[in-house]
């Protein structure tokens, strides 16, 4: 980008001629001081590593182009937006919208809204942006050639500072100056993003934030006004890695003291790389040798430090190595409420074996899969010659992982080279995106019902299927980002009674239900599959399995087949509820492959609710089902 500087000897400032300026993907909006500015965003902001927090209105500690693609102003291809700074908010509500899936964030410190690009009257935007962090920035922005303008005293001739020479100015002084608006340098950052969950420098300034100056209208209140005002408390802990973790150590007496000790430290060196607290991760220990124990649960400890001195003072217990047993425990009784489990953030269990375990871990690392818990092993030199005899199952890791893609499992060679597993596991717990178990049959679905509301099905008849629906929705977690809920009813023509994205909690669902009017008429079955697909299936999210369960008491005035085969080709899994007079041949043609799981025939309404076990069964079961590669 080329900067025209044109030197007047009796003025007092210097023009800068620039186009509006161009910013990466990963820069954000608490890092440009200005208050109000334009910005070019380049293609490729979409990619999820360019982290997004709020909705509409957004968290400064947000991506600016990432923002501008999830409120729909720009498109993947970039281009130009208005950014405006606005007030922090006590809460920023996660969604997905265009292609990016945004986050949620207790509370934050200042908060920013983008629009087209379109200046409004009267109103001049800086043609450079200024930095709160120059240094960062200008490394960042790899030490291009910038002119940096000291305000000029009345009298005297402007002189133009060097970029090194403006690095040099104090922060305070810097500051200072952004309120007497001056020149600032042109700073573009291309710093490439730190993995998620490392602890780069932005995720240090997050952990030791402390309360910057305050925008308002006027400008920025000077760092000397800063004791008189008052800042909402942060929430402590890296919002980037919120997880509910347990580490699973071995206590084993084979394990012997030294190595008890190495796994100690390497437990203190994790924590320590975490920002632990309760915007971020939460971490709790179960020791496991003839039987497990709690050492102390997620809500036990809320900072780093408390959890470094917990784990110096754990003791070794003995015994056997049952891994398989400490397992089961944790599913039944580690991640609870009552323990300080959080309910949305995922599930990890983190098991540390020596050597191999004692008892079988197949069976109830399945269930801990389908509990929605991640298993990580890591697995530290083989089994001894002598201890090859209590291992009861070889390639133990592969059956016990949420995944055998080896992202779930480290073998370390040498329990004094464990040291570097650190940061690769910090690195793989905090990528909540890859975490695949945090999914489960109950809480990764979009389910939209078909409802015969045919004059032959009558007003009794029709409550008694609104029960069956809300006895079916009741099974499920439901929320705006686990499994969501939609219903179509349907006669000779269709109506949507709400959508997916009509409501986010299970009460509001099941009242929903409640309140659906039974509308008579005739059975366009076909018609009704075919609507549902592009009214309700249409506004799924990409990564939901979509299920439709339809439900009718007869046989339909017009062709299914068609209609059928399109929701197969969109990826829908399809149940058909047929009751009395419905055709169970079309009841098999409209659900999905194989029939025999995914189509009911029930001769009674007053029986349907027999049929709830079976279904949620079967929606688990095929879920289940899926390849852990």
């Amino acid at each position: 980008m080329g900067i025209f500087v044109v030197l007047t000897m009796k003025a007092s400032v210097i023009e800068v001629l620039l186009a509006v300026p161009q910013i990466n993907c990963d820069v954000k909006a608490g890092k440009i001081i200005n208050p109000e500015f334009l910005v070019k965003c380049p293609a490729g902001c979409q990619d999820p590593k360019y982290h997004v927090y709020g909705t509409g209105v957004y968290a400064s500690y947000s991506s600016v182009c990432g923002a501008a693609v999830h409120s729909g102003v720009l498109d993947d291809s970039g281009g130009k937006i208005l950014v405006r700074k606005v007030a922090g908010q006590s809460f920023y509500k996660g969604s997905y919208s265009n292609g990016v899936q945004s986050l949620s964030l207790p509370r934050w410190r200042e908060s920013f809204v983008v629009s087209e690009s379109k200046p409004q009257k009267g109103v001049t935007y800086p043609s450079t942006l200024t930095y709160s962090s120059p240094k960062t920035a200008a490394a960042n922005a790899g030490e291009t050639t910038k002119a940096y303008e000291k305000p000029s005293l009345p009298g005297t001739t402007a002189q133009p500072v060097t970029l090194s020479q403006a690095l040099a100015t104090p922060v305070a002084e810097a500051t200072h100056r952004a309120t007497s608006k001056p020149f600032a340098a042109s700073v573009t950052s291309s710093s490439r993003p730190q993995p998620v969950g490392h602890r780069s420098q932005e995720m240090e300034e997050m952990a030791t934030w402390k309360p910057e100056p305050v925008l308002l209208d006027s400008g920025f209140v000077p760092k000397e006004e800063l004791s008189t005002q008052s800042s909402e408390p942060v929430l402590q802990g890296d919002p980037n890695c919120k997880i509910d973790l347990s580490f699973l150590i071995d206590g084993s007496t084979g394990i012997g003291k030294r190595r008890f000790q190495i796994q100690k430290q390497f437990l203190v060196d994790v924590v320590q790389a975490l920002d632990i607290g309760p915007g971020g991760p939460l971490v709790g220990v179960v020791q496991y040798g003839d039987n497990p124990a709690t050492q102390f649960n997620l809500k036990t400890h809320m900072n780093s430090q408390d959890l470094k001195t917990a784990i110096e003072k754990i003791t070794q217990r003995g015994g056997l190595s049952n891994v398989g047993r400490a397992i089961s425990f944790v599913t039944k009784n580690f991640f609870s409420k009552a323990n300080g489990n959080r309910g949305g953030a995922p599930n990890v269990a983190v098991v540390l074996v020596d050597g191999g375990p004692t008892d079988k871990i197949e069976e109830v690392s399945r269930v801990a899969r389908e509990s929605g818990i991640n298993v990580f092993f890591v697995t530290v030199e083989g089994a001894a010659e002598r201890e090859k005899q209590h291992v009861v199952e070889p390639n133990f890791a592969s059956k016990a992982v949420c995944r055998t893609n080896g992202f779930y499992s480290f073998n370390v060679q040498s329990w004094l080279s464990l040291h570097k597993t650190v940061q690769p596991l910090v690195k793989r717990v905090c990528d909540t995106d890859r975490l695949a178990c945090s999914k489960t049959c109950l809480n990764s679905a979009d389910i939209g019902f078909v409802i015969d509301g045919s004059s032959s099905v009558g007003t009794s008849n029709f409550r008694t299927v609104l029960q069956f629906v809300a006895n079916l929705s009741k099974e499920f977690e439901i929320s705006d980002t686990d499994t969501r809920i939609g219903a179509v009813q349907y006669t000779y023509e269709q109506r949507l009674e709400f959508g997916f994205d009509k409501y986010n909690s299970k009460a509001d669902v099941l009242s929903a239900i409640r309140r659906v009017g039974y509308w008579s008429g005739g059975t366009s079955t076909g018609a009704a599959i075919q609507y549902a697909l592009e009214q309700l299936f249409k506004k799924s999210k990409p990564n939901k399995r979509k299920v439709m369960i339809l439900i009718t008491d007869g046989r339909s005035y017009d062709d299914v087949r068609i209609p059928a085969m399109a929701a197969y080709q969109k990826g829908v899994i399809t149940y058909a509820i047929g009751i009395a007079w419905a055709a169970q041949d079309e009841l098999e043609v409209i659900a999905t492959h194989p029939a025999r799981d995914h189509s009911f025939f029930v001769d009674e309404f007053d029986n349907l609710y027999k049929f709830v076990p079976r279904i949620i069964r079967n929606i688990c079961t095929e879920f289940n089902s899926q390849p852990r590669n």
